[in-house]
């Protein structure tokens, strides 16, 4: 039947919830406000809407590297207890979720969050991700929210790896490499230092020169209260800047496995007996709640 728009405007003001979910509650029963209204809440829809306002500071972080292992998806789901972030429904549906990014295909990859919700989720093509997260939302009873997610296909060797809970999660493609075990182990090792050594970038040519700009600001002001002549002081500058290097750049670091080489070095040594020239083109780390 035809729902007119003054229907859906009344539903809305009774429930708070949005066009299209009153739409369709009305062409449910009927045209009948108070059974739509049952509906609604029935669906948990009305009352996800006022979850919706809640905060969502825990959750968990999935990793999905397809077979062809040359494509691979890192997403993030948050919630608003890490009892929930545990839970089977939870944990069900981002898997899901991963698992629906990772087969798309190149005319049906999302780009963004919004993207992905609008599309059909794969096991209820009827149903819009949106609107299957809303039904997820009504089971578990908590605020959820797809927060961020990546998908890399580029043709590199693609390793992923989650650590600490579910907390943090590394997706990296590794270039260079054929797919054997030596270049998978290699490329999880690399995922892995990755999780536990947080860079900021592959390189320092990488680095955003925002960030040098202001740490060389600091250890010029640290320097300078030293008292001591200005040569001494770049010189102290430059040690400072070589020493931050080291930290935050991912082929700087001591590898972690063998602090007595660099993740640089590692590299080297892997692209000699590999008889190619291995190259870390990007890598994703998404922490729990973490910018």
């Amino acid at each position: 039947m035809e729902i007119s728009a003054e229907l859906v405007k009344r539903l809305r003001e009774l429930t708070d919830c949005g066009f299209m979910d009153c739409k369709k509650a009305l062409q449910e029963t009927g045209g009948n406000v108070d059974e739509a209204v049952a509906y609604l809440r029935q669906k948990g829809i009305a009352v996800a809407r006022k979850r919706a306002e809640r905060t969502t500071s825990e959750g968990a972080v999935w990793a999905l590297v397809n077979p062809d292992e040359a494509s691979g998806v890192l997403l993030e789901v948050n919630c608003e207890s890490d009892f929930v972030a545990r839970t089977e429904a939870f944990q069900e549906f981002g898997s899901a979720l991963a698992a629906q990014i990772a087969a798309a295909g190149p005319d049906n990859t999302p780009t963004d969050v919004d993207q992905l919700l609008a599309q059909p989720w794969r096991q209820q093509p009827q149903l819009s991700v949106a609107e299957y997260l809303t039904e997820v939302m009504s089971k578990i009873g908590e605020n959820l929210r797809v927060r961020r997610f990546v998908r890399y296909n580029g043709g590199g060797l693609v390793a992923a790896y989650i650590h600490h809970g579910a907390q943090i999660g590394v997706l990296l493609e590794l270039g260079g490499a054929q797919p054997t075990a030596a270049a998978k182990t290699l490329a999880k090792d690399l995922a892995m230092q990755v999780a536990a050594t947080n860079p900021l970038a592959i390189s320092r040519e990488d680095l955003d020169p925002a960030i040098v700009a202001r740490e060389k600001a600091i250890f010029e002001a640290q320097a300078k209260e030293s008292g001591k002549p200005e040569k001494i002081i770049e010189r102290m500058v430059t040690g400072r800047l070589e020493k931050f290097y080291k930290e935050v750049c991912l082929l700087e670091q001591p590898f972690v496995k063998n602090p007595d080489i660099t993740v640089g070095q590692l590299l080297q040594e892997n692209s000699a007996a590999s008889g190619g020239e291995l190259k870390i083109q990007r890598f994703t780390r998404y922490q729990v709640g973490a910018a």
